[in-house]
């Protein structure tokens, strides 16, 4: 996969422990409950969280939000292989969207690591190798708005 320097990262701290985050990317019941961001919903049609294994995921924006999706008019669809999955310390990922748009198309790659606190677990995760149709402040808000969504199911946000 070509690098094409588009990167984000976001972190949080969440008053959980690293076993109880970590279970929330690996969770197909949990990960549709907080992974899309803000007003949007997800819906999880495969996972198979072993590293190798592959998820199919659609999040669907709220009726008559103004943003179109990449690859219906309400929904973003991709594709992600677990490309390393350490636990309750990191989960990698290789992504790709479901999309005729070439602005969207071509892998990109999620880092999360886990690290423990005193009071809970530092949280970063980075995205490397944004689809050019992709702004870099829309995918640090999203993944933003996700984090609180994490965070309001586990635990709570503190930073």
């Amino acid at each position: 996969m070509p690098d094409n320097g588009r990167t984000t990262q976001n972190v949080a701290l969440i008053e959980a422990p690293p076993p109880t985050v970590y279970r929330a990317f690996v969770d197909p019941d949990l990960v549709a409950q907080w992974l899309a961001p803000g007003e949007m919903t997800a819906e999880v049609h495969e996972f198979d969280a072993r590293e190798g294994g592959e998820i199919r995921i659609s999040l669907h924006y709220p009726e008559g939000a103004d943003q179109a999706g990449k690859s219906t008019d309400t929904a973003d669809m991709y594709r992600a292989r677990f490309v390393e999955l350490v636990p309750d310390e990191r989960v990698i990922q290789s992504i790709e969207f479901e999309t005729d748009d070439p602005d969207f198309s071509g892998q990109m790659r999620m880092v999360v690591t886990l690290d423990p606190t005193r009071q809970g677990t530092h949280v970063k995760i980075e995205f490397e190798n944004i689809p050019e149709g992709i702004s870099l402040e829309d995918n640090r808000l999203g993944t933003s708005l996700s984090l609180e969504k994490l965070s309001a199911l586990i635990g709570r946000a503190v930073c």
